[in-house]
């Protein structure tokens, strides 16, 4: 396994602070050809690593955006890519 698929394994395969930054720089390139999908307004990736200040859920539990004109890429692209994806277990979206 090379150098840089032990890196990636360890700082952005994870939840955290460097992955949410990882997001947030590729976000401004485009979304991968071979996603599938769409939202079912889960509202799991608003809540990576940290719960969205503009998340609201409604009574029937759906999720959306309070600033939904104005998400930053990041929001608007989720998930960009299969390596970015750590929402598959409830997203609308999926990967070929």
């Amino acid at each position: 396994m090379s150098i840089i698929v032990e890196i990636e394994k360890k700082f952005f395969s994870k939840n955290n602070m460097t992955t949410k930054v990882k997001r947030s720089v590729t976000s401004l390139l485009p979304v991968a050809q071979n996603r599938k999908g769409c939202c079912i307004r889960c509202g799991a990736c608003c809540k990576l690593p940290n719960v969205c200040p503009f998340l609201v859920t409604n009574k029937k539990g759906e999720s959306y955006c309070s600033v939904y004109r104005l998400r930053p890429p990041t929001c608007h692209k989720y998930p960009r890519t299969k390596s970015e994806f750590l929402t598959a277990d409830t997203c609308g979206y999926s990967f070929e």
